[in-house]
Formats: C-alpha cells, sequence, structure tokens
C-alpha cells in the first residue's frame, strides 16, 4: 500500500510536476498509477490539466493537503461508491 494517498500533494521526481492526488488506478500486473491536479492555473488563468504517473516515481509533499470526508471517502476507496438505482433504467440488466 502507498504511503501517498487521495488528496496529498505529491511531486514527480523526475519532471517535477506538482498537484493533489486525485484518482490511485491499480492495472492487472501491479503497477499503481496516481493522477496528479496542479492547484495552479495557466496564464490565461484556465485549470491546467492532470497527468498521471507510476506511484513509485512520486515523493510526497504534504499530507492531507486537501482535506476530504472521513466517511464518504473511505466508502467511495473501498467500494467503489454506491451503485446506481436500476429500477430507474428497465433496459439495464443487473
Amino acid at each position: 500500500m502507498s504511503k501517498i494517498k487521495l488528496g496529498d500533494l505529491a511531486r514527480d521526481m523526475i519532471t517535477g510536476f506538482k498537484g493533489v492526488v486525485i484518482a490511485r488506478t491499480e492495472w492487472l500486473n501491479g503497477c499503481a498509477r496516481l493522477s496528479l491536479q496542479p492547484r495552479e492555473l495557466d496564464k490565461e488563468k484556465r485549470v491546467i490539466m492532470s497527468e498521471t504517473f507510476d506511484e513509485t516515481q512520486l515523493e510526497l509533499v504534504e499530507e492531507e493537503a486537501i482535506k476530504l470526508p472521513g466517511s464518504r471517502t473511505k466508502k467511495a476507496v473501498t467500494t467503489g461508491g454506491p451503485r446506481p438505482n436500476l429500477e430507474k433504467f428497465p433496459d439495464v440488466k443487473p
């Protein structure tokens, strides 16, 4: 398990790209990747696109840079979040 969590501020050790961890993906053969969203805006005051890096390529800058709601975060991380109400979609079979 990574020491870098969702909501932490992390930096790519190769490029120096820095941002808040907004997503974590795990791949079939064991590769884990984290997506970083910069806090800064570009020169035109637009949001800078997030970038994704191998977990081992990142260093922790600040823990809990963004405070996440405790119970909601734990549920979303462990279960993937709530399942949509399929009764609203009669054509969808569970």
